[in-house]
């Protein structure tokens, strides 16, 4: 049975695709790895402080919100996705024999 799970896909070059266990996490993942790597000397003082705010007041949401309109690099925010595992697999054949194709 799968788990479900949060991720984004960055619409950059290159894409980037970032797993979490939930919105908040993820919501911390992108500020980090995305947000936060955002070289300060290239967007406006006004600007730059925002983030920088939102950041260290754990705004994370926030952070990642204004990332996009700032830079308007694409973000995909899936809340609920399912992440499959190799047990998933292992019942596949079964679970196959009840699809409507073979059902059908």
């Amino acid at each position: 049975m799968s788990t479900l799970v949060a991720c984004a896909v960055v619409r950059d070059d290159p894409p980037q695709v970032f797993v979490a266990e939930n919105l908040a996490t993820l919501n911390w993942v992108l500020a980090c790895q995305l947000v936060a790597k955002t070289p300060g000397r290239e967007l406006p003082s006004g600007e730059r402080d925002a983030l920088r705010l939102a950041l260290t007041e754990q705004r994370w949401g926030d952070a990642v919100f204004a990332f996009i309109s700032l830079t308007g690099v694409a973000v995909d925010v899936y809340e609920s996705t399912d992440l499959f595992s190799l047990t998933d697999v292992e019942v596949g054949p079964m679970e196959l024999q009840l699809t409507p194709l073979f059902t059908g």
